[in-house]
């Protein structure tokens, strides 16, 4: 089969002379003379896909003759270096990120707009919002990640509609002693935001473009009031505890004393070595026929330094290589977080897999812009006063609102 690339545009961004290399994979040798001394830097900060992605880096430079070295760099580094470095030896050409550290990036012109052409139709539609900023594609998306709504099979055969029904599931296995609570809470705003969600609550508000406006903050807005509302109502009951803790929530649920866990495919390994019978499903909307909770959604992607000499082959890398129904089911089975490539997403055999996927379907890519580091305490503290009783649930939000206005520049 062959395959031609044309270099001209890479090649006026380094050192090399302008030129234009044509080849299939048997001419590969020769495209590698050609190229010779040409390498790209890629750095990831977990180890999940490390092999695989430099399995990939060999790939590529058999097919295309420019080395690939991947290396495992801490995300805080990552960061910082795209921020300070103007595309030198301290910085990588290209890397992988959650999106929700992309907004520094962008505003300081500091990663490259990415333009996928055709290609775009192939990744879902969440994965493309997660990293678009201001309108523009900043990352091409690898993998996605969110919680779901597990449930005890052996409790609950089918799962709640509502959280009405959930409630009511609950009291009656609480009547015949099956059960001691609803869930618990790993966090007041992560894992509780398909609650907030589902009873029509919003973080920001948006521009007309439709992206987020870091200005507009919905956080005492109806929605959220009444998504409070219903949760510190069942702390009242005593269906959720008040004390919010991560590791409470889980062994509520893997010891059977709760029917419900909101949770991510981190908690699979300590439910199967438990033994708890679960399956995973959407979240319970707020209404009977109303819309199913949705969760944050994570983003990984591939992100192309803006001052890199070698943006433009990096930016082929990712969008010419890398995107591709092969490569991109290779980044999947090296580490099964959902895929961004659609056509992965949507044909995930595997139930825990599926599982994820119908409750994330729609879910709500988690805020990149920077005004999102001033909601998450403020949103801890509101859910505490409420749950406390020491403010209504509006009163708890309006000073969220308040505190988090006061810290934006």
């Amino acid at each position: 089969m062959k395959r031609t690339i044309t270099l001209i545009c890479m090649a006026l961004l380094t050192a090399l002379s302008v030129f234009t290399v044509s080849c299939a994979k048997k001419d590969a040798g020769a495209a590698a003379a050609a190229r010779s001394g040409e390498k790209l830097t890629l750095w990831v900060y977990d180890n999940g896909r490390l092999e695989v992605l430099t399995a990939l880096g060999r790939k590529f430079q058999a097919e295309y003759g420019v080395a690939v070295e991947v290396s495992l760099v801490d995300l805080g580094q990552i960061r910082n270096q795209f921020l300070l470095s103007q595309g030198g030896a301290e910085c990588a050409d290209i890397a992988i990120i959650p999106h929700d550290n992309l907004g520094p990036l962008v505003e300081n012109s500091a990663v490259l707009e990415i333009n996928p052409g055709a290609k775009g139709d192939s990744f879902t539609a969440p994965s493309l919002e997660g990293f678009t900023y201001n309108g523009k594609l900043y990352g091409l998306p690898l993998a996605v990640e969110n919680i779901g709504f597990f449930y005890n099979t052996s409790l609950v055969p089918e799962p709640p509609e509502t959280w009405d029904e959930a409630v009511a599931m609950t009291e009656r296995l609480i009547k015949a002693g099956k059960v001691e609570r609803m869930l618990g809470l790993a966090d007041a705003h992560y894992n509780a935001y398909p609650v907030y969600d589902s009873f029509g609550g919003a973080v920001f508000g948006k521009k007309a473009d439709g992206s987020l406006d870091g200005k507009r903050i919905l956080v005492d807005g109806p929605g959220f009031v009444a998504a409070l509302d219903f949760l510190t109502a069942q702390v009242r009951n005593k269906l959720i505890p008040e004390t919010i803790d991560w590791d409470a929530s889980h062994v509520l649920f893997e010891s059977g004393k709760a029917p419900f866990v909101c949770t991510g495919p981190w908690a699979l390994n300590r439910f199967k070595t438990a033994g708890v019978p679960y399956a995973i499903g959407a979240f319970p909307a707020a209404k009977k026929g109303g819309p199913p909770g949705n969760p944050f959604l994570g983003v990984q992607g591939m992100i192309v330094s803006a001052a890199s000499p070698r943006r433009l082959l990096a930016q082929s890398f990712a969008v010419d290589f890398i995107a591709t129904e092969e490569n991109m089911t290779a980044l999947y089975q090296a580490e099964q977080r959902p895929s961004a490539w659609k056509s992965i997403f949507e044909n995930a055999a595997d139930d825990d897999a599926a599982g994820f996927n119908k409750a994330g379907a729609h879910a709500v890519p988690m805020p990149s812009i920077p005004e999102m580091g001033y909601v998450w305490d403020a949103w801890t503290a509101a859910a505490a006063l409420s749950f406390a009783g020491d403010k209504s649930p509006a009163e708890a939000l309006q000073n969220a609102k308040a505190q988090i206005e006061s810290m934006i520049p």
